[in-house]
């Protein structure tokens, strides 16, 4: 008798709960606002499980709505109440005003800790020492040389002949992992001192650069997936917390083996031999006894790991947005083309040069072109931060010591109160003044290469390398878009298309 009380009671619960969703289901599908409900026991968390196919354009919406700024309730037992925001004003205080009171703390290295002591994850003294470290490297006379030297060299050696190939065959492909594949060979040479080779015709499979996707849409659960949840699933190693374990390994047996810990005797006699990232933080490491987690080969694999985070997949992300773009707004690629042999004097193939840095800077139209990207598309789609003291946000918003921010970058560049009615259309034009120059904006109301004392150090070598490439494929091919193959935001902490850019070139006569 009990074992039937009990399978009743089991029944009339399974009932009363599948009534409760389908009551559920139902008002949420006939809600208008994009705002969820905040439902008993469980919160909010039903709208926001709803629409994560597309986190991004929900969260824009929801913040649209709400004025910028908007509190998400969550389970009561679950502890993943959080703010959203987009306000500039907001921004502005929280990554420059008030900059020390947000630390990146210890709940973002939870969330990043793929990235150990690198420069992402690093706070007061150790940030400070990779940025100066780092910015020394890339203010260095010899840097521009290098960086020049390197995209250059790919583009003659990998983009150029795997692009003839694939329009000699007049086959589609994705134009995204080419873009991956030539900012991964890229960065690994100039962080590494080694060159990957994966692009070429063959595309070779590497572990290490298939790895940088794979982590990214498993980060962004992080950040809304309960802490306990996503610690189960990595004690269980299945799900999101198996692919990042894949991808640590990857990173780790690709970066490993190439870090730079030789004796100076044991090196070839080179000229430039000093000039080497690697073994300017093991010096830097040695002098300044580095309080890391890990010992100097774990510091030195981190600190390679991060810098290859920020070259590789924030460049690819701006220059596949930009050619969707543009194949979207066919009269900017005329316009680009046009830019290029003005300022250039190019006229006709046998006419293409490669072109310098200054030079780079007179493609003003071209740079209000990836600045559009960058707007529409931020490779770094959201930030997350903590308060350590108690705060009152410019948009009267409180904030308890230890609370979770999360600044949507996507949603400042469709914000209509900043970028006018127009916001969601592509106007290069937006970033040229009436002389002709490239218009600045502020870091808040851009905040594509972050905001305040974080800003990227790496955004004119971002610039640089863009130009070089996207000036090379416009001048010698048309781009034409794969009809029916959806192009959309991927759910992560890196934009990137979700299916790739599928594309079939034509060269030009």
């Amino acid at each position: 008798m009990a074992i039937l009380h009990d399978m009743n009671f089991l029944l009339i619960f399974l009932s009363l709960g599948g009534i409760f969703v389908l009551c559920l289901y139902r008002r949420m599908s006939r809600e208008t606002r994009s705002e969820p409900t905040n439902w008993p026991v469980v919160g909010m968390l039903p709208g926001v499980l709803q629409n994560l196919h597309r986190a991004h354009e929900y969260a824009t919406q929801v913040l649209s709505e709400c004025g910028g700024t908007y509190v998400f309730e969550g389970p009561w037992f679950f502890n993943i109440d959080m703010l959203f925001t987009c306000d500039p004003a907001n921004i502005h205080h929280i990554f420059s005003k008030n900059f020390p009171n947000y630390p990146k703390g210890p709940q973002f290295r939870k969330i990043f800790e793929i990235l150990g002591d690198g420069i992402f994850n690093a706070d007061y003294e150790l940030w400070e020492i990779h940025r100066r470290v780092t910015l020394s490297f890339l203010t260095n006379s010899n840097f521009y040389i290098l960086l020049l030297n390197s995209a250059w060299g790919k583009v003659e050696t990998g983009l150029m002949p795997v692009l003839d190939h694939f329009c000699g065959q007049g086959k589609d492909f994705d134009l995204q992992e080419i873009f991956q594949r030539f900012t991964f060979d890229n960065i690994c040479k100039l962080v590494l001192d080694y060159d990957p080779g994966s692009l070429c015709i063959d595309l070779p499979y590497i572990p290490c650069e298939k790895a940088f996707s794979n982590s990214v849409e498993p980060l962004l659960h992080r950040h809304v997936v309960p802490e306990r949840i996503w610690k189960l699933q990595r004690w269980m190693n299945f799900g999101n917390e198996k692919t990042l374990d894949e991808a640590k390994k990857a990173f780790d047996e690709f970066i490993f083996p190439r870090v730079f810990l030789k004796d100076d005797k044991e090196q070839e006699d080179h000229i430039d031999d000093d000039f080497k990232l690697m073994k300017i933080f093991k010096k830097v490491y040695e002098e300044n006894k580095i309080d890391s987690s890990g010992d100097m080969r774990e510091f030195l694999k981190d600190t390679a790991l991060s810098l290859m985070f920020a070259g590789r997949d924030t460049t690819s992300t701006c220059l596949t947005w930009l050619f969707w773009l543009i194949a979207k707004n066919p009269c900017t690629e005329a316009k680009i083309l046009q830019e290029i042999e003005t300022e250039l004097k190019i006229k006709g193939d046998s006419c293409w040069r490669f072109f310098n840095v200054e030079e780079s800077r007179k493609l003003v139209y071209l740079h209000g072109a990836l600045c559009e990207s960058l707007r529409l598309f931020p490779p770094v789609a959201l930030e997350h931060k903590s308060p350590i003291h108690d705060d009152i946000l410019p948009s009267g918003h409180r904030l308890r010591k230890n609370s979770k921010v999360i600044i949507s970058f996507y949603s400042v560049g469709r914000l209509e109160k900043v970028w006018g009615k127009d916001c969601l259309d592509f106007k290069p034009e937006r970033w040229t003044s009436a002389n002709g120059r490239i218009r600045h904006e502020p870091s808040y109301n851009f905040p594509a290469f972050n905001v305040g004392p974080r800003t990227c150090i790496g955004k004119e070598m971002a610039f640089i390398q863009m130009k070089v490439v996207a000036a090379s494929v416009i001048y010698h091919y048309r781009v034409e878009l794969v009809e029916g193959h959806p192009v959309a935001p991927l759910d992560s902490v890196i934009l990137q298309a979700k299916h790739g850019l599928r594309v079939r070139l034509t060269k030009r006569t």
